[in-house]
């Protein structure tokens, strides 16, 4: 009795640890780059890829790659406002079509890289428009912006690529100057506000309320999408925590480094209240801290640094731009991660290929496996592998004509083998996302 009540306490235990594993993975599917949705989305409705592609798109907006983030992130920008979210729906899907139709490269069309300059366009659109929400005629220069991303993009991919450099938001940031500058604050079309320089003076300007310096960190981040509320802001940053929770942490971080950054040069309350001392913080951080970087303590304080550097370098913009009405939008960020990217010296090493970059987390488990397997290459081969003799033909003369020459022939030494070069960085990416696609196959496989 006492060994069959051990034996179903013994299998209940098994059961339940089974059923909390079966949870984690399920949980653990969802985050991450999400690679197996790719595989499961090839034979299904274009509509349904297109869907897919699409959120990708709007996660890459703050540097992630999810879907199920995606659709947290539009959540968010209907729940702050729905005209702004449809103008963002509009703007990311414009985009993807044109890039198909253009018969772009097809990973970057799936992997979202044609759909989150597009959409910056058309989200900056509706912020910067005076005639209200629900002027369809926004709709107009929404669609032709967002096309427009696309032959940008693939341009400046093309020059950028010579040194490994993303095109980022480049495409975003040109386009939504061009759309300003032409259409004035007057249009009687599409009329603008005017962006107000962040340094201008205000009336008791040295009352500040701490409880919406700290309110504006959060906001920092929603403050990407040219989201100002709360509520959304934080659902925005929920959903980078489900793509990576490294790149959550220096999203947060860049956010406060940017708001001291305003703090310590007295810019205007509003832009520390609203969070837009701290987006191009987050931008900046994000960019070095996992991403394009392998995440190290140098690393860790490369980020904080960019962090700073980008907002420093937005409130000298936002007061030079500002003077004629125009936004610096994220021109500092982006200008900030290229300059991180052509970093030489030490730091250098932990750069990742921008063709191989994917979650904080991913890239620091690819990079610890790289580094074992050329040190294991390294421990291998500091000793020359000695061949042993084998028997070859030697030269005829040697051979008496009476005996084969296959019967007995001399020793004659074969060359050393060269050693083989260690596995470069990018190799070992490729290789890495193959073995785990091939494994995702043999488990589907099994579940069958």
């Amino acid at each position: 009795m006492w060994m069959e009540t051990k034996a179903e306490v013994e299998e209940a235990r098994r059961s339940r640890a089974s059923s909390r594993r079966r949870v984690l993975n399920s949980l653990l599917l969802c985050t991450g780059d999400m690679e197996h949705l790719d595989k499961y989305m090839q034979d299904k409705w274009f509509v349904l890829q297109l869907a897919v592609w699409g959120l990708r798109g709007v996660t890459r907006v703050i540097l992630a790659n999810n879907p199920l983030s995606g659709a947290l992130i539009l959540a968010a920008l209907y729940w702050a406002s729905p005209w702004q979210g449809l103008l963002g729906t509009v703007g990311v899907l414009a985009s993807t079509l044109t890039a198909v139709i253009m018969g772009q490269d097809s990973a970057e069309v799936t992997g979202g890289l044609h759909g989150f300059n597009g959409m910056l366009v058309s989200l900056l659109m509706g912020v910067f428009s005076s005639a209200g929400d629900w002027y369809w005629w926004l709709l107009l220069p929404v669609l032709l912006g967002s096309a427009t991303c696309v032959f940008l993009f693939s341009g400046l991919s093309s020059l950028l690529d010579r040194w490994d450099l993303p095109a980022a938001v480049f495409p975003f940031n040109i386009i939504i100057i061009l759309y300003l500058l032409s259409t004035g604050p007057n249009n009687p079309y599409f009329p603008h506000h005017s962006a107000t320089p962040p340094g201008a003076l205000e009336p008791n300007g040295t009352e500040i309320v701490v409880l919406q310096v700290i309110r504006g960190i959060p906001l920092g981040v929603g403050q990407i999408f040219a989201c100002g509320a709360l509520g959304p802001s934080l659902l925005i940053l929920g959903a980078v925590l489900l793509y990576s929770p490294l790149l959550a942490v220096h999203a947060v971080l860049g956010s406060a480094v940017g708001t001291l950054a305003g703090l310590s040069m007295a810019v205007r309350h509003g832009s520390l209240y609203s969070g837009l001392s701290g987006f191009n913080g987050a931008l900046g951080c994000m960019n070095v801290g996992g991403l394009f970087f392998t995440f190290s303590w140098r690393t860790h304080l490369l980020a904080i640094a960019s962090a700073f550097l980008s907002a420093y370098v937005d409130i000298a913009l936002s007061n030079l731009m500002g003077t004629v009405g125009l936004p610096a939008c994220s021109w500092a960020a982006t200008l900030t991660a290229t300059l991180m990217l052509l970093l030489t010296g030490s730091l250098a090493a932990y750069r990742i290929p921008t063709g191989q970059v994917m979650a904080p987390e991913r890239n620091l488990r690819s990079c610890s496996q790289w580094e074992a397997g050329n040190t294991t290459d390294r421990e291998s081969t500091d000793v020359y592998y000695q061949p042993q003799p084998v028997y070859a033909p030697g030269p005829p003369g040697l051979n008496p004509p009476w005996v084969a020459s296959s019967t007995q022939p001399p020793l004659v030494p074969l060359l050393p083998t060269l050693l083989e070069p260690p596995l470069l960085k990018e190799d070992f990416y490729i290789q890495d996302k193959v073995t785990s696609k091939l494994n995702l196959l043999r488990a589907s496989a099994k579940s069958l």
